[in-house]
């Protein structure tokens, strides 16, 4: 395989004959399961951290959102053909541009590639062309540990009133984690998806798994597998081998999200792995500016590109006034919460599981920029948002 400082632009001409073999081996695995784990050893390695600062720096300074359509309540209703909508996703995409956001996260679901992978790579390539067209990137999102631990393709129910995201899908669920059956084909979905995109310039990166140790404790904690940290701590390093061995010309990650980062020795093992194991660093943080800061400092000793998947939670100070300036000073990227007020419900606070708003909304909205219509929750924040980015004054000279 190449060495990195190869790559990226010269590995993409190399990356058609690797997906070819790699095909002809998983055919092959299919009759000789242990092949599986020789398609895992020839994958790209892991950047240096000098390759990776040398993309980032080929990168605008990224600014953008989380994104789920919001007419729908969780991946399943997003990607599934009943309920994909790609006028929609068009739309609320030509918001984001209208910010001069360029980058959007978002999450897939194990169980849609099982079912439909075909299906599903045709909706993520609308997704990207959708993007495309708005000067947007995007980062997939394979595993994701927030939310119910029973996920299930189809019909979903309908969202519990007053509650956030009361219908997020955990990917994989209880079941994937919990058979060792599954491994198998968790870890070949994570690579024939990412070999699918490999070298599709519109896919910004690939984040291996969403808070991989999340217990949900507010909400499916008695639900959760009560060695649940422990199977995913098996299982995180195959992801990312296994996304690795899709031969993405893209940097791979996964974020930490708690703990404390201060120094290796304090580390938990999930977040030793997550930072050891991702080519730029991520992480999520939804406290006020003085945290945050200290959190960026701490990533900062090692070494890589930093970029924030995850803020703005109003409520608790984590604002784009209060965040987005330290995110220019040092250089990071940074991705709100969610763009777009919907049926995920993603204005509501956490305690929303505790205490439903089921008679008002809160006065102050915990995330979304926009209502569902397309006008802003605050146009001074919209104001400030295009101001920082740079936007305001290229929209008056184009005018002009």
């Amino acid at each position: 395989m190449p060495l990195l400082t190869d790559a990226p632009p010269a590995r993409y001409r190399r990356a058609k004959t690797s997906r070819s073999i790699l095909r002809e081996m998983k055919r092959a695995a299919l009759f000789v399961p242990h092949i599986l784990s020789a398609i895992a050893m020839a994958q790209t390695p892991q950047w240096s951290a000098a390759a990776a600062n040398e993309w980032y720096a080929r990168q605008p300074w990224l600014v953008g959102s989380n994104y789920i359509q919001s007419n729908t309540v969780n991946q399943f209703e997003m990607w599934q053909s009943e309920t994909f909508d790609a006028d929609r996703i068009d739309m609320e995409l030509g918001w984001a541009e209208s910010l001069g956001m360029n980058v959007i996260r978002v999450v897939l679901q194990d169980l849609l590639w099982q079912h439909d992978s075909g299906g599903l790579q045709r909706r993520m390539g609308s997704l990207l062309k959708a993007a495309d067209k708005h000067k947007i990137k995007v980062i997939f999102v394979l595993f994701d540990s927030s939310g119910d631990p029973f996920p299930e393709p189809g019909r979903q129910r309908q969202a519990k009133p007053g509650v956030r995201q009361s219908l997020w899908a955990q990917s994989p669920g209880a079941k994937g984690l919990t058979d060792p059956k599954q491994a198998t084909r968790l870890l070949a979905y994570a690579e024939e998806v990412v070999a699918a995109f490999s070298i599709d310039k519109r896919v910004l990166a690939w984040d291996v798994w969403n808070e991989p140790d999340n217990m949900n404790a507010t909400s499916y904690r008695t639900s959760e597998p009560t060695n649940k940290v422990e199977l995913v701590q098996a299982l995180l390093p195959k992801a990312f081998q296994y996304a690795r061995a899709g031969n993405p010309t893209q940097p791979v990650t996964s974020g930490v999200w708690k703990g404390d980062w201060s120094s290796p020795d304090k580390l938990d093992p999930v977040a030793k792995t997550q930072l050891e194991l991702s080519d730029f660093i991520s992480f999520q943080n939804y406290d006020g500016p003085e945290e945050f800061e200290k959190r960026v400092k701490w990533l900062q000793a090692y070494g890589r590109p930093i970029i924030c998947t995850g803020f703005l939670a109003r409520t608790q100070g984590s604002t784009a006034e209060a965040i987005l300036p330290i995110a220019k000073k040092y250089n990071l990227g940074a991705l709100v919460g969610d763009l777009v007020a919907g049926k995920p419900q993603t204005m509501l606070p956490w305690d929303s599981w505790q205490h439903p708003y089921t008679d008002k909304q809160p006065d102050v909205w915990f995330q979304d920029i926009f209502r569902g219509n397309g006008t802003p929750y605050r146009q001074e924040e919209v104001n400030f948002i295009k101001e920082i980015i740079g936007t305001s004054g290229r929209t008056a000279a184009r005018r002009k």
